[in-house]
Order: C-alpha cells, then sequence, then structure tokens
C-alpha cells in the first residue's frame, strides 16, 4: 500500500531521515544487471522467504565480501502477475493454490514450490558460470507458522540451505546482542547468533536484531552507486522496482536512548503498510554476514575456523 494514495497520516521527515532515501532515489540505484543474474565480484547468493498467511514474499541478492550488495530477484508465492499490490487485496493465494489444505498445509506447499524454482535451479554469473544460493533463511516468527517453517527445513530436499530465523526487536532498552552470554556451541556474529537447540525444535535457527540490520539496509541503500557496500536493483527500468521501493521505505527510524547507548528504533509510517520485501532484503543482508561477508570499520567477524571461499569455489566443492 503506497502512503501518498492513503490517507491517514504519515510521520514527516525529520532530519534524521535525510540520509535516507526516497522510494525514487532507490528505484534509481540499478546496477544495470538482467534479473537473475549474478554479478561475477558476489561471493555469497543469499535468499529470505517471509511467511504470510496469503502469500510467501521473498527476495534474492548476491554479495560481494565486503558487503557490496545486488538485489537480483523478487517476487511472491504465488505470483501475483501485476505490477502493483497489496496483501491485504491479494487475490492470488497459498489457500487458493492448495484448496484441501488447511493454513498449514497450504504454507508447506508453498515454500516446496518456491523452494524448488529458487534452490533447485542454477543461477547465471555474468560469466557464464552457474551458481547456486548459499544459504536461504525462513521467518518462522509467526506463532501460527513457527512449527510447519521448522517442520520444512528439517524435511526439505534442500534442509542444508534452509535455517528458521527470528528477528528481534531490540530496542535501546533491551539487553542487546553484545551482551547475551555465550553457551557452548553457539555461533554468534554481528547481531546474530545460532544458539544450541534440543527438544522438540531440534534444528538450528538463526536470530537476528531488527532494528541493528534495517538501519545496516538503509546505509547499504545510501552508499552511492561505485562505493563499497553500495546496495543496488537489477535492471535498466527504475519503474520496475516502484513497489519493492515503497515496501523500502515503509518504516521510519526513531533515535532512542536506554541503558547506556542509543539505537534506532524502526516503526511503520501507517499501521499496515506492506514492508515485507524489507524484511526479505534485511535477511538476505544477515544470511550474507553468516556466509562471511564483513563491512569495513564493523569489528564482529565471527570465526569460520577455516578459511573463506569464493563462491566459485564452493560451488567446484560441490561438484
Amino acid at each position: 500500500m503506497d502512503a501518498r494514495r492513503d490517507h491517514r497520516p504519515v510521520p514527516e521527515a525529520t532530519a534524521l531521515d535525510e540520509d535516507l532515501l526516497t522510494a525514487d532515489q532507490i528505484c534509481a540505484k540499478l546496477s544495470g544487471h538482467q534479473r537473475g543474474e549474478v554479478p561475477i565480484g558476489a561471493s555469497a547468493l543469499t535468499m529470505f522467504i517471509d511467511v504470510q498467511a496469503k502469500c510467501l514474499f521473498w527476495l534474492v541478492a548476491a554479495w560481494e565480501e565486503d558487503f557490496t550488495g545486488y538485489v537480483i530477484d523478487y517476487g511472491t508465492e504465488p505470483d501475483q502477475k501485476a505490477a502493483y499490490f497489496t496483501l491485504r487485496d491479494m487475490r492470488r493465494t497459498l489457500g487458493a493454490a492448495a484448496p484441501r489444505a488447511g493454513l498449514e498445509g497450504a504454507i508447506y506447499a508453498g515454500l516446496e514450490r518456491l523452494c524448488e524454482r529458487t534452490l533447485g535451479r542454477e543461477w547465471r554469473r555474468d560469466d557464464g558460470a552457474m551458481v547456486r544460493i548459499d544459504r536461504c533463511l525462513i521467518d518462522a516468527n509467526w506463532g501460527q507458522s513457527s512449527d510447519v517453517v521448522y517442520l520444512f527445513c528439517r524435511q526439505s530436499a534442500f534442509s542444508g540451505v534452509l535455517l528458521p530465523s527470528h528477528g528481534r526487536y531490540v530496542g535501546a532498552s533491551s539487553l542487546p546482542f553484545s551482551e547475551y552470554k555465550r553457551k557452548r556451541g553457539d555461533r554468534v556474529g554481528l547481531n546474530w547468533r545460532i544458539p544450541v537447540v534440543t527438544g522438540k525444535r531440534a534444528v538450528r535457527h538463526v536470530v537476528f536484531d531488527t532494528n541493528y540490520w534495517k538501519s545496516f539496509i538503509q546505509a547499504r541503500l545510501a552508499v552511492p552507486m561505485g562505493d563499497p557496500g553500495s546496495l543496488s536493483l537489477f535492471g535498466h527500468k527504475p519503474e520496475r522496482h516502484q513497489l519493492l521501493a515503497e515496501h523500502l521505505t515503509a518504516e521510519y527510524r526513531v533515535k532512542t536512548q536506554g541503558r547506556g547507548r542509543t539505537v534506532d528504533e524502526w516503526k511503520l509510517r501507517v499501521d499496515g503498510l506492506d514492508n515485507h520485501w524489507l524484511d526479505c532484503l534485511v535477511g538476505s543482508a544477515v544470511a550474507a554476514s553468516m556466509q562471511g561477508a564483513v563491512l569495513f570499520g564493523t569489528d564482529h567477524k565471527a570465526p569460520t575456523g577455516r578459511p573463506r571461499l569464493r563462491l566459485s569455489e564452493h560451488q567446484r566443492g560441490r561438484r
């Protein structure tokens, strides 16, 4: 839903928003690569799936080791076959695609179709080499779909690539990720961690700080084209990405102080505004950090225990 088409008040831009790009400015950040094409400098290919009752929003991004990023594809499952739509008014739904299934069965079937179409294929790099997605995170926060997401990640043919994810709203008054007591077996990265798990959900999952990573993504979008750490969109036509850009600008930030620190807290500009591809891009960046991407100046790099391989070397190792 575009706030410009809505009559409810939208928070005015503050001085803090001046370094955030507008929707039109985001649309203009084009890499010139074809849809689905992986830039040759990319060392990781990541994906995130946002789970809703009506559909799955998804996004695939390619990342260089310095966190220069490229959105190479995105969409919904089922495909809406429209340039503009909102979740509220969506016609092509998971339920309609699986009429005999309940909510969980419809979500499971949608995940199967989507992952077969994205994880089950090779993606062409611009030098002609073929690569695959290294890591795909699936949103497991919504209570009604959480169990089926864990089940799918455990049973899927792509279980080695999939990981359930939980975004956590870490405000100024919350305990920051840096102060969590690390347990033996935990994997810890830049405002994300993969805790040791036992019991019913014996599937590892990742937990991340949504406020931190939303600020991280907005900063990447604001970096000029050509500079390290910049984030761009595929293609040559800005209008192609108008709906994506509306999702990416659906939230504003408020600087808040607490526990001796100042943090950005992100809030929807209008209740009910669609921000699902923003969540997907944030999750894709978290997945890139898990795969070894490091922004210059961020001092936390999770040890992997082995040298980081480029994406091309990963592919050769799988053959």
